[in-house]
């Protein structure tokens, strides 16, 4: 996340939100933010949500996701939601949602669910 840029903006127990903001480095040839930076802070933003819930001395893993990017995304940010859905023992699901920031104007760009797994660490 440090390579792109992103941060956390919001912790709270089970929702994470991680800020992206524009610049050459994150976007593509028409100048949108690339999908592989879109779909980056999504999977992160879900992983920590999942992990918010997770006992002291756990770790998290994507085992899946799926998204749909729904519009091109514009804006002087990108702001990812990860939420957890239901937070089992083993596997926890996550919704998982991009808005592209413009002046204060949030527009959903992609949305998407992620599985994760709880692992713990040596």
């Amino acid at each position: 996340m440090a390579h792109l840029g992103a941060r956390i903006t919001r912790i709270a127990p089970g929702c994470v939100h991680i800020e992206l903001p524009s610049r050459p480095e994150v976007t593509q040839q028409h100048g949108y933010f690339h999908a592989g930076a879109t779909s980056a802070v999504a999977d992160s933003a879900g992983g920590y949500a999942a992990l918010t819930l997770f006992p002291e001395g756990a770790d998290v893993l994507t085992v899946e996701y799926k998204i749909n990017l729904l519009s091109p995304a514009v804006g002087d940010h990108l702001e990812a939601v990860g939420t957890v859905l239901k937070s089992g023992r083993t596997l926890t699901v996550c919704r998982l949602e991009v808005f592209g920031v413009e002046g204060g104007r949030r527009g959903l760009v992609a949305t998407g669910q992620q599985t994760l797994i709880r692992i713990e660490r040596p």
